[in-house]
């Protein structure tokens, strides 16, 4: 553990929080972390829409089933 500490630029203590899974760790500190293990190229994953189908799901769900466009009430375009 004091290894990736020290791999990472961090604290034992931080590393511990990021095992107990605290969210106030900055993203920053995780990247550190993956960086010292070898494994910071999964980070990449997260970010990948094409890997979160619920996030997608939801996303469709929100979208307008069709869209009407208003007609302005005080405008011509005659002149």
């Amino acid at each position: 553990m004091a290894v990736v500490a020290e791999r990472a630029f961090t604290s034992r203590s931080t590393l511990q929080k990021i095992e107990a899974g605290d969210t106030n760790v900055s993203i920053g500190i995780y990247a550190g972390v993956l960086q010292a293990l070898g494994l910071l190229d999964g980070l990449t994953q997260i970010a990948d829409i094409s890997n979160d189908s619920v996030g997608q799901a939801l996303a469709s769900a929100d979208l307008p089933k069709r869209v009407r466009l208003k007609s302005g009430s005080g405008s011509s375009r005659d002149g």
